[in-house]
């Protein structure tokens, strides 16, 4: 009786759960992407260069696979909602620690630690998400759920453009502890996972029961991830810098079209997602990929504020469209005893073996006479392609039962 009741209440409050799914993926990308604006900064006060400086995402997305691993375990056993509090805690806390910073490799162990805690937040707070919504809300809340990411990059830019003069780098990441907060609402108003109660009601609750996906299906969505992560941070992590140091954009405009194409990103996330769910989720994701493609070279190679804003905007509506089918594409073709750590596991391994992005296209920039166009164009390109030949190769399971043993794997 009490169980039921436990499935009851948390059926009766999927807002609470989706709004703090997506505050703790919205604050987590916060915390990440203010370091992407501080590049320049952090490499003067530790007296090294760009390339260095870049190691420091390089180190945050590495780890991250570890924090989606041992993040997910723990709310596969104990519950996705303690595993998401103790992973919003834990980057809160380390992100505050990075301003504090005395040397460059204090520094860049924090960084690592805060991948830790980063790499968890996802994976559970999309199962979470997706087990507590009625099937026919998967879409529009999965697009919604990824619209954290670049509603993250959001309030970074506007972090920068207005705090930034005044509290330098080191305020930034002070401000950044903020989403420790998130922790007493989560706890007050976010019920657990119907599926997870009536998982551990039946005794099938506990880690690694239930087995874990097909290799075959491991490694198709470790490559599709792995395209995605490049396609993502390539079109981000040092788009800034270009626009500072290459495009010679004053401070103003920088934040204006940071703001812009950030706006485009959201809106690309939630229209996709929402189409995912009429269209399938492989149409969806391959069709805003391939769109993205007419929009690089104005994006990369035009020289005036308005033509790059332009070109920005519709990359990104049309990359953050594609990510925003993930949540949903990721958790339906799970396995549900590792609903809490596949989907955030693959998606984090996609992460570590692109978390080169930036160190390889600013290498290729000095190679290049510190031109970054083509190496920002290069990797969006083939990154967009190989994305939509991926997922139109893979499986799908759109709507598939939450809280069965085998989820139906189909093709749309």
């Amino acid at each position: 009786m009490t169980e039921t009741r436990g499935v009851t209440a948390a059926r009766a409050r999927p807002v609470a759960v989706v709004a703090a799914a997506y505050l703790g993926w919205t604050l987590d990308a916060f915390d990440f992407f203010l370091m992407v604006f501080v590049f320049r900064d952090v490499a003067r006060e530790f007296h090294t260069g760009l390339t260095l400086g870049t190691l420091t995402i390089t180190l945050t997305l590495a780890m991250r696979p570890l924090g989606a691993f041992l993040f997910g375990r723990l709310g596969e056993r104990f519950g996705r909602r303690p595993a998401l509090m103790a992973s919003v805690l834990g980057y809160s806390v380390l992100e505050f620690a990075s301003g504090l910073a005395p040397g460059l490799w204090s520094f860049l162990a924090l960084r690592a630690l805060f991948g830790v805690a980063m790499g968890g937040e996802w994976g559970v707070g999309a199962a979470l998400t997706m087990e507590s919504v009625p099937a026919a809300w998967r879409g529009r809340i999965s697009g919604l759920l990824q619209a954290g990411y670049p509603s993250g990059y959001l309030l970074a830019t506007l972090l920068y453009a207005f705090a930034y003069p005044v509290v330098g780098w080191r305020g930034l990441f002070f401000i950044g502890a903020a989403p420790a907060l998130l922790v007493l609402f989560v706890r007050a108003r976010v019920a657990e996972s119907p599926d997870w109660l009536a998982r551990r009601a039946t005794g099938r609750a506990a880690a690694g029961k239930g087995g874990w996906p097909p290799l075959k299906l491991s490694l198709f969505a470790v490559a599709l991830m792995t395209a995605f992560n490049f396609l993502s941070h390539g079109t981000q992590d040092l788009y800034p810098t270009f626009l500072l140091g290459q495009r010679h954009f004053d401070h103003a405009a920088v934040s204006a079209i940071g703001v812009a194409y950030t706006i485009a990103a959201i809106s690309g996330g939630v229209v996709c997602g929402v189409a995912s769910q009429h269209v399938g989720r492989r149409r969806a994701i391959a069709a805003a990929a391939l769109l993205c493609l007419p929009a690089i070279p104005v994006w990369a190679y035009a020289t005036t504020p308005l033509m790059v804003g332009l070109g920005a905007v519709l990359v990104q509506f049309c990359v953050q469209g594609a990510w925003g089918v993930v949540p949903a594409h990721l958790n339906e073709i799970s396995p549900p005893a590792a609903r809490a750590t596949f989907p955030g596991f693959v998606y984090q391994v996609g992460n570590f073996l692109a978390a080169g992005n930036a160190t390889i296209q600013g290498a290729l920039a000095v190679a290049l006479g510190h031109d970054l166009r083509l190496p920002l164009a290069g990797m969006a390109a083939v990154m967009a392609v190989a994305v939509a030949v991926l997922v139109w190769l893979g499986p799908e399971a759109r709507d598939a039962a939450m809280g069965e043993v085998e989820g139906v794997v189909k093709r749309a």
